[in-house]
């Protein structure tokens, strides 16, 4: 299926406060030069925030992680979880078409759809409160046919079940998720045949039903107002000294070596086992020559380098690196000095090839040549 951007795009994006810093946390699980694994959670916290995926969206992520702008848009257009267009204010419903769910119904769910929302699906009701489209199997063909509804399953729906549930939360009720002919969870229709005790004393509603129930939040987009994100994987700063000037007792084993590498006990669960404590990043490699400027005053568009992005490209300039002939210019060490003085992007040089990228832009090559370049040395 041919997934494009949406024609009508917002001319900016930017994460709100608490949206922010919960995206920040999610980029400090991983390590220096892997940021761009937290690509997946920030662009479904932004389509949160949002209710879709914008073109300022996908950009103002991959600026975040340092990635070229195409490789985000790759990540967002391959998952169907993400919405590239707008959707309802309200409530997006999915409904499930496949197998259990067509023999079931799914053809008259749709029918509804069309009528109450709109004939074609990922366009807006008249009054902009909701989408529709049919999706692949969700996993509840036991209790088929169903439509997911903001976060929630609503399961074993008729025409008549699923036009109520569209009215409900069009004045702005917030319908119980769950089996919607009386049923607990997935046994069978005519009530349970065995392990009739087990209905004594349980919840009013199944589960994941339940916790719906409990926090009202059925089709609520995540805000940022949720419990924030911990970050234990972050080193906590060393603990102040006693106001005598007394430095704090040290825990027990502190600075006790661990092995033979040298590595004390509290470092060594952050360094491979056997290998030595790294180097300073000033003490690797050999720093190439830079510039104080761009010559001319105009830099070479550093972003045409496969994996560089614009955060990427304003460091290499900090760095004093402005032209494709410098970096095609770079020996092993010198790459090494830049790998490790890549703050928040270690590494870049070596894993994307920027040297052999360089080499072919600075000869007059395109981004794609440079990028076959890359893939070829590899």
């Amino acid at each position: 299926m041919l997934r494009r951007l949406h024609k009508d795009q917002p001319e900016s994006f930017a994460f709100t406060p608490a949206n922010l810093a919960w995206a920040r946390g999610q980029i400090s699980k991983y390590p220096e030069g892997w940021q761009a694994s937290a690509i997946i959670p920030l662009l479904w916290r932004a389509q949160e925030q949002e209710g879709w995926l914008s073109r300022p969206a996908i950009e103002h992520v991959a600026d975040m992680l340092g990635m070229a702008y195409i490789r985000a848009l790759e990540v967002a257009t391959f998952y169907f979880m993400f919405q590239l267009q707008p959707v309802g204010s309200v409530a997006h419903v999915q409904v499930c078409g496949t197998t259990s769910c067509m023999i079931c119904g799914a053809e008259d769910l749709v029918a509804v759809c069309k009528e109450l929302i709109a004939k074609q699906p990922h366009t807006l009701s008249d009054d902009g409160k909701f989408s529709w489209e049919e999706v692949e199997c969700l996993g509840a063909c036991a209790n088929a046919p169903m439509a997911q509804i903001g976060k929630d399953y609503y399961e074993d729906l008729t025409p008549e079940k699923l036009r109520h549930l569209i009215a409900a939360f069009s004045h702005g009720e917030i319908p119980v998720p769950g089996p919607q002919n009386g049923r607990y969870a997935a046994e069978p229709a005519g009530g349970l045949t065995s392990l009739t005790d087990f209905a004594k004393g349980r919840a009013r509603y199944n589960a994941s039903a339940q916790a719906a129930v409990d926090l009202a939040d059925t089709v609520r987009r995540i805000d940022g107002t949720e419990a924030p994100l911990t970050t234990p994987w972050v080193p906590k700063p060393d603990a102040p000294q006693a106001a005598t000037g007394t430095p704090s007792e040290p825990k027990p084993g502190a600075g006790a070596v661990a092995d033979a590498t040298g590595v004390t006990v509290q470092e060594a669960p952050a360094v491979a086992k056997g290998r030595p404590k790294p180097s300073p990043a000033a003490e690797v490699g050999v720093k190439p020559a830079t510039l104080d400027a761009p010559r001319g005053g105009t830099g070479d568009d550093l972003t045409l380098i496969l994996g560089v992005g614009t955060k990427l490209a304003a460091l290499c300039h900090k760095l004093g690196v402005y032209h494709f002939d410098q970096i095609a210019a770079w020996t092993p060490d010198e790459i090494a000095w830049v790998d490790a003085n890549l703050q928040g992007f270690k590494g870049r040089v070596s894993r994307d090839k920027w040297v052999v990228q360089a080499k072919v832009l600075a000869a007059g090559g395109s981004a794609a040549d440079a990028e076959a370049a890359a893939r070829a040395a590899t």
